[in-house]
């Protein structure tokens, strides 16, 4: 196809497939409930109810845990304005509106369980918390000034990698909180977000059969500009580089874990339905993935060689201690 669908000509057109995809969650996805993945018993008052506030010796989260789940937590907790973007650049109609209903309620219930367990259980300072989620959801999350009017293709793209890229963060995240109930807890959110990948990135498999060329020129867009829904969020930047540096989430597992995968299931570099246009696309989201991989690969030698600066470090800590002693 030549010319590029309109906004409505593209929501009427797949709108079949939404139904379908909605139907197939549905199905599949298990319902469950927040308050079960929280150790209630472990809870106590803080000083304003007579007891006792937060101190940092009452974590058991390590700092990267902590910086992790903060991190995690805060960008569920912009729901709103994910809601908001999606509905306005899908539809509130049909089967359009009640995925996005849908998917707004599910994404809910993950701000829910991560927020009581880290009061419960103390795990971060819940006024800083606190202080954090306003500064964060007051600022809210915009569409890109780069998107056009088509902005369907541009949010049907940006959310199968970031549902995706958010699934492997909080898989990541369960396993470094050294705690059961944390990782079965992040196991359950990291299911949910893997479920709502899967209808993003068929509902954007179903665009690039529609109109590939303009379907491309979205997902090489969103590719080239891509940053985390978090981005915003106080502090972001440390806390990112703290997460790159212990393998949460890192320029590796953005390209391997969740790019690729995503590529190779759309056939981007197989399929023959592209125009001048779409190969035009093509040839640049190549170059910048091919720039990605020496990225990565540069990434993970400098992280290396700092961690083992600080394991000679610790090791010499110790011996000189125990020479000491």
């Amino acid at each position: 196809m030549s010319r590029n669908l309109t906004q409505l000509e593209l929501l009427i057109e797949l709108e079949p497939t939404v139904e379908r995809e909605l139907n197939r969650h549905l199905a599949t996805a298990k319902s469950w409930h927040p308050h079960e993945y929280v150790p209630w018993s472990e809870g106590r008052n803080f000083a304003a109810m007579g007891g006792a506030d937060w101190e940092p010796d009452q974590s058991r989260l390590s700092e990267v845990a902590k910086a992790a789940m903060v991190v995690n937590l805060l960008t569920e907790d912009n729901l709103p304005s994910y809601h908001r973007e999606i509905a306005e650049n899908f539809s509130r109609d049909g089967a359009w509106g009640s995925w996005v209903g849908r998917w707004t309620a599910e994404e809910n219930r993950h701000g829910i369980a991560m927020r009581d367990y880290l009061v419960v259980t103390r795990g971060v300072d819940p006024v800083a918390l606190e202080h954090a989620r306003m500064v964060h959801m007051t600022k809210g999350a915009d569409t890109p000034a780069t998107w056009d009017d088509t902005n369907v293709l541009y949010g049907l793209a940006y959310v199968t990698f970031q549902e995706l890229a958010t699934r492997v963060s909080h898989r990541n995240t369960g396993r470094v909180c050294d705690d059961a109930i944390a990782d079965k807890m992040l196991q359950r959110i990291a299911a949910d977000e893997n479920l709502h990948m899967v209808f993003y990135r068929n509902m954007c498999g179903a665009a690039l059969d529609l109109s590939p060329d303009q379907a491309l020129e979205a997902i090489s867009m969103i590719v080239r500009k891509f940053q985390m829904p978090g981005v915003g969020m106080p502090d972001f930047r440390r806390k990112a580089a703290l997460i790159a540096k212990h393998g949460i989430y890192d320029p590796r597992q953005h390209l391997d874990d969740v790019l690729l995968p995503v590529m190779r299931k759309w056939n981007i570099f197989e399929r023959n339905d592209f125009g001048a246009r779409g190969e035009r696309f093509r040839a640049e989201l190549a170059a910048f993935l091919e720039k990605l991989e020496r990225e990565a690969a540069r990434f993970e030698e400098r992280r290396d060689r700092i961690l083992m600066a600080e394991a000679a470090r610790r090791l010499a800590a110790e011996t000189g201690d125990s020479g000491r002693n």
